[in-house]
């Protein structure tokens, strides 16, 4: 049997497909993207133990402390495959663009999705099971910081959450939250009058009094219902994610490679599969909180 093709994404496809992910996954909005190397990367995080010292001409200095961890971020694989008429084995160059393009930005959206219920959650997007591959590298698990969920009074929420990373000495760049809070944000008033109006009709808006927002279902509810309802946080500095260079792209012509009992030949298939790698940190859990179902 021969080998399924393998090449590696034409760098413009990558370009097209990052592209895209930053434009439907709200971690990638919020955060400072990055390339990483294929093997990983480490980010250091200081903490200075005292405030600084003044002293006097020739006066005694004492030690102020400082102590680091290295967080070390790993690629993950993510991997989506679909099948599709094997007439692309003889269409033309331009014609087979076209397909690898459709099926990029298909993929896209679905990485996007992925990488934010992966590290918002630590689930698997396909099983709904929690991925022993993410672990504990997720918001749910480290942010230990929470504010019960009140559907009537979610800007003072808001404003909570925004205290719990104050006094964590850390600054909030930007708001997750799920459209069902940007909705009962829309339903706030004062003396009548709609407080929040941009957030009216279904409208996201992209930021709230300076602070970036990325509204997405992906922090409440995807393939299962989590118990998030918004995360606030500094997503510049204390979240970084990436994405390996380099993404393996096979068109495979033979076998059954989705599992699905159905012969390549036989129903006259080929299956395009391509891998992306993409790793994540969050550096300082306590400069972020999340707003929650009460009890959980």
């Amino acid at each position: 049997m021969a080998e399924p093709s393998r090449t590696m994404y034409d760098q413009e496809l990558i370009t097209d497909l990052f592209s895209k992910v930053r434009g439907n996954s709200a971690l990638a909005k919020l955060s400072q993207q990055q390339g990483i190397p294929f093997v990983g990367t480490k980010e250091f995080t200081f903490s200075m133990d005292n405030e600084v010292d003044i002293v006097a001409e020739n006066g005694k200095k004492t030690n102020g402390g400082i102590s680091f961890d290295p967080i070390k971020i790993v690629p993950i694989k993510f991997e989506y495959g679909a099948r599709v008429s094997d007439e692309f084995l003889y269409a033309s160059d331009e014609e087979k663009i076209k397909v690898l393009m459709a099926f990029n930005d298909g993929f896209a959206k679905k990485l996007a999705k992925g990488f934010d219920i992966a590290a918002f959650h630590g689930f698997n997007p396909r099983t709904s099971t929690a991925s022993s591959v993410v672990g504990e590298n997720h918001f749910d698990a480290k942010i230990d910081q929470k504010v019960d969920y009140a559907k009537e009074k979610v800007d003072e929420n808001l404003d909570d959450a925004i205290a719990l990373v104050d006094g964590s000495d850390g600054d909030v760049t930007g708001i997750a939250m799920s459209k069902v809070f940007g909705n009962d944000m829309s339903k706030i008033k004062e003396n009548g009058v709609t407080v929040y109006p941009a957030f009216k009709f279904g409208g996201a808006p992209d930021s709230l009094n300076g602070m970036t927002i990325a509204a997405n279902n992906t922090v409440s509810k995807g393939p299962t219902t989590y118990p998030d309802h918004a995360i606030v946080g500094d997503f510049q500095n204390a979240f970084k994610w990436g994405y390996s260079k380099e993404i393996p792209l096979q068109i495979i012509e033979y076998g059954d490679p989705d599992n699905t009992g159905k012969d390549l030949k036989g129903y006259g298939q080929v299956y395009i599969r391509a891998e992306s790698y993409l790793g994540w940190g969050i550096l300082v859990p306590e400069f972020f909180a999340r707003i929650v179902t009460k009890g959980v």
